[in-house]
């Protein structure tokens, strides 16, 4: 012990002397930092000195960014509380999260008096909560992210900023790819086509309280991309400037009179609205009427239509109806197996089992 001792002195001496005489010390490894920085769809810088472990995801409007979240494995284990709003997410995350059931729930319009004793490292929200709710959490110390996924360039950069806030670009990238390939796919099929393609009018139905209406998007939403990306002219763009649905009579539906019109409907199946509207005699003067080409947009638990991550399903089935002569052999249900499957990962026996039974509209 005693020799032990003396060496390790003289190496210690030794080494004093060899860096007092101008020798370059060993580099000691240092841990690599933990923070977190990114940029979301606000352009707000957002740091966190480690990734969030508890994310929460509040306001209204909520149901794309949980469904988008999930697209992520890790939000099994960090998402401790969601919003349930009149859509029933519980119907499809507990599909996807064998520990939903644990979840705390809130609803569309807690505020941060219910937010904050879920002690979240941050909380997400869609951009237009910033000032009636994001503003509020700032001010308790709670760091906020925001969201838009409105368009399909708004969508891939807020998944990518998910990826950065999850510590998994890579499956943020994957999910691009699968995005993009079958974009790329419908705008090469496409592509040779004379013209703008046919005029569309894309209106959701709705009877609230027993009064029918009908409404169109705005121009900015994803349902508008939806009907161009899939090649078809949106008849109703240039009138749809407001940030919200807008109700349009049955007047100005004959004025624009085109080609096809597609029904989304949210609280009712799709496909039966379209038969009722067949059957009206008002309705039955319009040429897509007449022609057949009105159909039920179609969904599952969720419409395909939202700036949910469905989305990508609701483009092909566009393209497919707009051009059945290019989409001869593409099968929505096929389709339909492959998205929960790589997006979700769905065993195909869960997807056929709980998914396809669900489909409602015009799916073919």
């Amino acid at each position: 012990m005693k020799h032990c001792s003396l060496a390790l002195v003289a190496t210690l001496l030794l080494s004093l002397l060899l860096g007092a005489c101008g020798s370059t010390p060993t580099a000691v490894p240092t841990e690599a930092p933990t923070g977190l920085t990114l940029t979301d769809a606000l352009s707000r810088t957002v740091t966190f000195d480690a990734p969030p472990q508890r994310i929460v995801i509040a306001g209204k409007s909520s149901l794309t960014l949980v469904d988008t979240l999930y697209l992520f494995p890790e939000t099994q284990e960090r998402l401790v509380g969601l919003v349930v709003g009149q859509q029933p997410v519980g119907d499809f995350v507990s599909l996807v999260d064998s520990a939903w059931d644990q979840k705390m729930t809130l609803a569309p319009d807690a505020g941060p008096e219910q937010i904050a004793p879920l002690q979240p490292d941050v909380v997400l929200l869609r951009s237009f909560m910033a000032d009636s709710l994001g503003r509020a959490l700032e001010e308790l110390d709670i760091p906020v992210v925001y969201f838009d996924l409105e368009t399909p360039e708004q969508y891939f950069r807020d998944v990518a900023v998910l990826g950065q806030l999850l510590g998994n670009t890579a499956r943020a990238e994957m999910i691009r790819d699968f995005y993009q390939a079958r974009l790329d796919r419908v705008k090469q099929a496409v592509a040779g086509l004379s013209g703008e393609g046919p005029s569309v009018l894309l209106i959701q139905y709705s009877d609230q309280g027993g009064e029918v209406a009908f409404n169109v998007p705005p121009a900015a939403w994803l349902q508008t991309s939806e009907v161009e990306l899939a090649g078809g002219a949106p008849v109703w763009k240039e009138a749809a400037l407001g940030g919200g649905w807008a109700v349009v009579n049955f007047e100005q539906i004959a004025a624009w009179d085109p080609d096809q019109i597609i029904v989304v409907s949210y609280k009712t199946d799709s496909a039966q609205v379209v038969a009722n509207l067949k059957a009206d005699p008002q309705w039955q003067i319009l040429q897509a009427v007449q022609s057949g080409a009105i159909y039920g947009f179609p969904g599952d638990i969720f419409s395909w239509d939202q700036p949910d991550p469905r989305w990508i399903l609701g483009v092909t089935w566009l393209a497919r109806r707009m051009h059945p002569e290019l989409f001869a052999g593409l099968d929505m249900q096929q389709e339909t197996v492959e998205f929960f499957s790589q997006m979700y990962g769905m065993d195909k026996a869960v997807v056929e089992a709980s998914i396809l039974p669900a489909l409602k509209g015009n799916v073919e």
